[in-house]
């Protein structure tokens, strides 16, 4: 297992632009969404969110002591016994932008009902307790190309123990 401190942080700036503004480089910088993305970016989160900056850090369910896999609100908690944090939703476009670089996906399925293969899901709060409604993105890159995208699941789905997520790390202070 890691520590907080073990393994590449990055630094990245969150906030502090309009929703078009987001959109616009995210388009500009070649990234697609899917309608699920599309939702989560026309919620109230994205309405005027302010900057800030944050630490992130990427942790496999089996690194947070789940060799099994588990459900996302026993994955969560286990990551917050380990001092991590989720992050906020608006994290997820900002992250898409700063790893255009992430390592293409062994596959080309798009949506597969599973967690998709090379994806990156980031950790945060779901913004519904509907099943329908998106829970949060991910970061994948399918064919060459960045895709940030929107995933739901319920909490029976079981998050398997090779799933890649990311997670803030404390505020410094």
């Amino acid at each position: 297992m890691h520590s907080a401190a073990e393994t590449e942080t990055i630094t990245i700036q969150v906030g502090g632009l309009t929703r078009a503004d987001i959109v616009r480089n995210l388009q500009q910088a070649g990234v697609q969404l899917n309608t699920h993305a599309e939702t989560l970016l026309a919620g109230p989160e994205f309405d005027a969110p302010r900057e800030r900056t944050l630490r992130i850090v990427e942790r496999t369910v089996a690194e947070l002591g789940l060799p099994e896999g588990d459900v996302q609100s026993r994955v969560y908690a286990a990551a917050r016994a380990q001092g991590l944090h989720l992050c906020p939703l608006i994290t997820g476009p900002w992250l898409r932008l700063a790893l255009l670089d992430q390592t293409g996906a062994p596959d080309s399925v798009l949506s597969a009902g599973r967690a998709p293969t090379g994806a990156i899901h980031i950790a945060s709060a779901p913004v519904s307790d509907d099943v329908e409604h998106p829970k949060g993105f991910y970061l994948r890159v399918v064919d060459g190309v960045p895709w940030l995208r929107g995933y739901r699941c319920d909490d029976t789905y079981v998050w398997p123990a090779d799933q890649r997520l990311a997670f803030a790390l404390p505020d410094q202070t």
